[in-house]
């Protein structure tokens, strides 16, 4: 790394000593939003034959690369409504999960909640700019509008500045980061798939322990749990150094403190809306819980033990994200998720199947615990890399 480095700052003090220019997105490149024709929900929209792929937020990955297959498929009939963008064209989501940024590997058609990169007006390593692009964005999306779903708009992010070295240090840099990337993509791979192989006999185990036929009672959800949607809080209200209540909203880690609770006897998270819709957590304590979660409260103690019912919706996670409608933000409406039946065996036999299950969750997170340590501090060390790289003095 050091060699590599050095050959940077050869180029650097070669190419540019006195610095480099910063310019506008505005400058560097024209772009455009994508389209879709109103509303989302209609079916002749989507499918059918010569239907293509169409590109929403959670459609772009975490690797600058898009998802293998998008969830929607765009009908011909919609095509003309909609903006096509070649494959190895840049893109980046302005809406929800900002900053999110690919070269697209296939040809597509985009949605509005994204930017397109359409050409450049300088020339510039395209790889460079997207690496420039998701940096920024890290940045900026930390003050974007809206307090639930963020947003950046186009004329706002036109004025984002980034640096432009010469075409050699760009290239130089790519070449290292990409590198950097293929080794942490490597070694990520490596890492999960023994998390991986050790959380199959719970999960085998966990199955066997929540599959019920018709010999238990079954109920609906909402029979038997009250499902109640979080608050909104104002984003100046969130203290980001540790306060007394955590705020949780659309996963388990806080967004920051807050000096007040809404919730204390309703562990059982569920993500109304975003791109992790339909994600079952468990937060016990007191602890505020923000509109983009929903909260289950059971009915009659008696009846439901809470860490089943949290192990029973665990469980069926994947069935409860297909209640979800995807039709611009993600969102799982209430009543959808109040008419999904579970089964009630005796409480007697639910504590039995908690008591098990809690010892096999115990033991998955403490082998977790590890794994993911490792991975984060690589990540970590790619990112410090990456800023460093990517860091220039002004002109």
């Amino acid at each position: 790394m050091k060699i590599t480095q050095s050959k940077i700052e050869k180029l650097i003090a070669e190419l540019c000593p006195n610095g480099v220019e910063f310019k506008e997105l505005g400058e560097v490149a024209i772009f455009r939003r994508g389209s879709f024709p109103q509303p989302y929900g209609k079916s002749e929209w989507y499918n059918g034959e010569d239907a293509m792929p169409f590109i929403q937020v959670f459609d772009v990955g975490e690797n600058m690369c898009l998802l293998e297959n998008t969830k929607k498929k765009i009908s011909k009939l919609a095509q003309p409504k909609s903006v096509f963008v070649p494959k190895g064209t840049v893109i980046v989501t302005l809406q929800g999960s900002i900053g999110r940024v690919a070269i697209t590997q296939y040809d597509s058609y985009v949605d509005r909640t994204l930017a397109i990169f359409e050409r450049f007006r300088l020339k510039i390593n395209k790889k460079y700019f997207a690496y420039q692009l998701k940096v920024k964005f890290e940045v900026e999306k930390e003050s974007a509008r809206g307090s639930t779903i963020k947003t950046i708009t186009k004329e706002e992010f036109t004025k984002f500045k980034i640096p432009i070295p010469p075409l050699p240090i760009q290239e130089e840099i790519v070449k290292i980061l990409d590198t950097f990337t293929e080794l942490e993509a490597e070694l990520e791979a490596e890492l999960e798939a023994e998390l991986e192989a050790r959380k199959k006999q719970y999960e085998y185990y966990r199955d066997e322990l929540l599959t019920f036929g018709d010999d238990v009672e079954w109920k609906l959800l909402g029979e038997v749990v009250k499902i109640k949607t979080g608050q909104g809080v104002s984003k100046v209200d969130i203290q980001k150094d540790p306060g007394e209540y955590p705020v949780i909203n659309s996963g388990r880690e806080p967004l920051g403190f807050i000096n007040k609770y809404n919730t204390e006897n309703d562990p059982i998270g569920i993500t109304s809306r975003g791109a992790g819709v339909g994600s079952i957590t468990w937060c016990s304590g007191k602890y505020f819980r923000g509109n983009l979660n929903y909260s289950a409260t059971i009915k009659n103690s008696k009846e439901l033990n809470f860490r089943f019912l949290y192990f029973l919706l665990l469980h069926d996670q994947s069935g409860i994200q297909q209640l979800a409608t995807y039709q611009g933000i993600p969102a799982l409406n209430k009543s959808s998720l109040e008419k999904l039946q579970i089964p009630l065996p005796p409480l007697i036999e639910q504590a039995r199947i908690v008591a098990i299950l809690d010892k096999f969750d115990a033991l998955a997170n403490d082998i977790s615990i590890g794994l993911p340590a490792e991975l984060k501090a690589r990540r970590q060390q790619y990112e410090y890399y990456r800023s460093k790289l990517l860091t220039f003095k002004p002109l």
